[in-house]
């Protein structure tokens, strides 16, 4: 019988878990821009994008396809979203590893209508197989699709709708020449400004129905690595802490409890940032090869070198070498450490950024 009663508890507590991500992932769509003029930031990718599609309305032809780039957060999906809806047009959503198959493909291609807009998050993990076939869908707006094997294979073309394929990408490095050139605009976001992370936090807190300071919004928008979706993540932690101290409106040093509660210090840095960088302090000034950081620290090469680093590197906390990666003087402070003592000056030309 308590087996039975133990079993029951365990899938309520799943159903509540993924009761509990899908109502945070509903709250962040919430919290997407749905039109140009609520997007805050990447001025000079709004405006090509603005400019491509009023002109390709007056050519009452779909615009060239796109490719977003940059790291994570930056707003990829919300512009993919904003070009539908600014278009008129539908929008089909999918990410790279999704597209197993051709007939994945195929099967989303047949289905759109004239000036209908695909998106595909992570394109650069496409399968290779898969990608071939989206070069002629791109340029022909056709795909040459082979039926059966053998004596009895044959070719069956399908013409496709004219539409738009936007693609984001974190790693653009491994999208193939051929595939990158079939993009007609090619717009890399970077990371934002505090003051811009400002007004997407007080448009957010509006949507969220929480009074908070701007100082307090200031040191959200400090702490965030120049990340609407960090920044709206510390808000939501920053929420709740006040709804359950019953505080009416948020102020900094709730701010700066409720970014301590998940380990967030006055440089943004968090637990696995910290943990990186005593790793290169112990290293006393020798550069440390990926592999190493990577089983020294207990998390993946890949990881590493997409979430945690792009922020150290940006900040000048680490530097990376033609060796491995170094501890910067400004990141021996940050761990409260004398340079002299865990450091040493570059002793060869190699030693440069890399």
């Amino acid at each position: 019988m308590e087996e039975i009663r133990s079993v029951f508890q365990r899938a309520a507590a799943a159903e509540d878990a993924v009761e509990g991500v899908v109502a945070e992932r509903e709250l962040e769509n919430s919290l997407r821009p749905r039109v140009f003029s609520e997007f805050v930031g990447q001025a000079r990718t709004v405006e090509n994008l603005r400019v491509a599609i009023a002109a390709a309305r007056v050519r009452k032809e779909a615009p060239d396809h796109i490719l977003f780039s940059g790291p994570p957060g930056l707003g990829k999906t919300s512009l993919a979203r904003i070009v539908a809806a600014e278009l008129g047009s539908n929008l089909h959503s999918t990410t790279g590893p999704a597209l197993e198959r051709a007939r994945d493909l195929v099967g989303i291609l047949t289905h759109l209508k004239r000036g209908d807009v695909i998106f595909i998050d992570e394109i650069h993990r496409v399968p290779a197989a898969v990608e071939e076939y989206l070069y002629t869908a791109m340029e022909d707006f056709a795909v040459d699709l082979t039926l059966d094997q053998g004596a009895n294979a044959r070719v069956l073309k399908l013409t496709l709708e004219p539409f738009t394929l936007i693609g984001a990408t974190t790693r653009e490095g491994l999208l193939s020449a051929p595939f990158r050139g079939r993009f007609g605009h090619l717009e890399r976001l970077d990371a934002y400004p505090a003051d811009e992370l400002v007004e997407i936090l007080a448009r957010s807190a509006r949507i969220l129905e929480v009074q908070i300071g701007a100082d307090a919004l200031a040191v959200i928008a400090g702490r965030s690595r120049g990340t609407p979706r960090i920044a709206n993540r510390f808000l939501r932690r920053v929420r709740d802490l006040a709804q359950v101290e019953r505080k009416q409106k948020v102020d900094v040093e709730l701010a700066v409890a409720a970014l301590a509660r998940l380990g967030v210090d006055e440089r943004g840095l968090e637990e696995m940032d910290r943990r990186i960088l005593r790793c290169l302090a112990d290293a006393r000034g020798e550069p440390v090869g990926l592999k190493t950081l990577a089983a020294a620290i207990g998390e993946s090469e890949d990881t590493i070198e997409e979430v945690f680093e792009p922020h150290l590197l940006r900040t000048g906390l680490i530097q990376k070498t033609a060796r491995g990666r170094t501890l910067s003087e400004l990141g021996a402070r940050s761990l409260g450490l004398d340079p002299k003592h865990v450091l040493r000056p570059p002793s060869a030309a190699g030693d440069l950024y890399a």
